[in-house]
């Protein structure tokens, strides 16, 4: 899949297709956040606890949440009482409907100044690409783990979906000892789509998410067991989800 060069592209990609991928190599030009300034978050994807939420039985996902509120024209990201993840069934048939509250991600990272930087510039990002960006995001990161320590881990068990939110970034920050975990998104009100890999560490997929469904499938050991991380984060202009 072709990937990104500049801010420029960026925008125009958004706005033609719905998403777009930005490699690690360009992840400085359109973030002003180099791949090595990350690399100093990756060990804290070692300490993930298990997602205890998980309806199909499974132990082969682990991870962490984090909630904030961007303000855009001030450049800010305030930080939110810890809270419950919840997405409605229309989007989540699998995990929709219940309150999640998954583990804080930890003060540590929470408070990192790279790991904030970059919340805020793919916000930035994501409001350059609308005509009539709005006043704040309300934002969720999470921390992924997906292990094949059992076998088969499922990066999205519920399968082909949307988020709910104005805009998702897929970032994956390692995947080493696995194979699958192929990354595939189509048009919501169509048939078009691509499928493609991720294999990059700090590689950033960035989606529309009222204009695509996305997923990414199953993976299985290469050899022994291993793992893919990724951080997700998802951008929505109208308040946080909650039950009604």
């Amino acid at each position: 899949m072709q990937t990104v060069a500049n801010k420029t592209d960026i925008v125009q990609e958004m706005q033609a297709r719905g998403f777009c991928l930005i490699a690690p190599a360009q992840l400085s030009a359109v973030t002003g956040i180099t791949p090595a300034a990350l690399d100093p978050l990756r060990p804290s994807w070692e300490a993930l606890p298990r997602d205890a939420y998980l309806r199909d039985g499974g132990r082969y996902r682990s991870r962490r949440h984090a909630s904030y509120v961007q303000t855009i024209a001030a450049g800010t990201l305030g930080d939110v009482p810890h809270r419950a993840h919840w997405q409605p069934v229309d989007y989540n048939a699998l995990h929709g409907g219940i309150e999640r509250w998954f583990e804080p991600v930890t003060p540590e990272v929470s408070t990192d100044t790279t790991w904030r930087t970059f919340i805020l510039r793919v916000g930035e990002l994501c409001a350059s690409t609308l005509s009539a960006p709005p006043d704040r995001w309300y934002i969720e990161a999470h921390q992924f783990r997906i292990d094949t320590a059992e076998g088969i881990g499922r990066p999205t068990p519920e399968g082909a979906h949307r988020d709910g939110v104005d805009f998702v970034a897929v970032v994956l920050v390692n995947r080493r000892g696995v194979k699958g975990g192929e990354s595939r998104v189509f048009d919501a009100h169509g048939p078009s789509g691509v499928r493609f890999t991720l294999t990059e560490p700090w590689s950033v997929l960035l989606l529309d998410d009222a204009r695509v469904i996305h997923e990414t499938t199953p993976i299985q050991p290469d050899g022994e067991p291993g793992v893919r991380d990724t951080l997700v984060i998802t951008y929505r202009r109208s308040g946080f989800q909650d039950p009604v």
